[in-house]
């Protein structure tokens, strides 16, 4: 399985709260944030690890170059990484997509933060619904503490039945920012970019439009670093489900 994470925001709220270190480097516990992902990555069976950073975190990049030569606790990791400055997390996405297009992957950005016995049930999710013809797999929870919330709509059988900016159709969900795609999705992100489109909630509603098969995976708290009071409630988090 490949995975992908966009670690190309500056981190422009975090900094204004004081914040020294790029987002990629915030740590969690003593473990930074870009690093947590690889090792849950790897612990996953990661084929690759293709991370987008911008060109402005020279931190970032040196970090990962170091990772790439000397690998991460001892383990060798299949890294590759893009140093690109985009528009928008979508640009990000498409700046990744030719590294992503011969296998399913699973994508998410650098701050997302979640129970690591959830995702590997996830990952093995994700497998059964390739099987089955599924195109993809979005992560959801029902923890809500964004500050503009993507809400899923579901039927019985965790079929997506749409995406909505404000809860008008009464979702018990939201999105987690966690996306396990097949390569023919990209064919949507590739009209989305030609659109104009700019953010990745109207990447998913296209999904929808392009007919793809999206269900959802429940996850039972998703957690995002945007403010230096978030990186408190990481920690709490993650203290309580090693």
């Amino acid at each position: 399985m490949k995975y992908a994470i966009i670690a190309a925001g500056e981190g422009s709220r975090l900094a204004k709260e004081g914040v020294k270190e790029p987002k990629p480097l915030v740590k969690i516990n003593n473990e930074v944030l870009i690093d947590r992902l690889i090792n849950v990555f790897l612990h996953n069976n990661a084929t690759e690890v293709v991370v987008i950073c911008n060109e402005e975190m020279e931190e970032v990049n040196t970090h990962l170059k170091t990772i790439a030569k000397n690998g991460l606790n001892g383990k060798h990791i299949p890294l590759r990484i893009i140093r690109k400055s985009t528009a928008s997390s979508m640009h990000s996405f498409y700046e990744l997509s030719s590294y992503l297009a011969n296998s399913p992957f699973v994508l998410t950005t650098v701050d997302t933060i979640f129970r690591e016995a959830e995702f590997a049930e996830y990952v093995a999710a994700f497998h059964k619904a390739i099987d089955k013809g599924e195109d993809a797999l979005m992560g959801v929870t029902d923890y809500i503490d964004d500050e503009k919330p993507l809400y899923v709509g579901i039927d019985e059988m965790l079929n997506v039945t749409g995406f909505y900016d404000t809860n008008e159709a009464q979702c018990t969900y939201i999105s987690g920012g966690i996306y396990g795609l097949t390569p023919n999705t990209l064919a949507t992100l590739n009209r989305c970019i030609e659109k104009g489109e700019s953010r990745m909630r109207n990447f998913q509603r296209a999904l929808l439009a392009d007919e793809w098969k999206v269900k959802a995976y429940p996850f039972s708290k998703v957690l995002d670093i945007d403010h230096i009071g978030d990186i408190a409630k990481a920690e709490a988090f993650v203290k309580a489900t090693d």
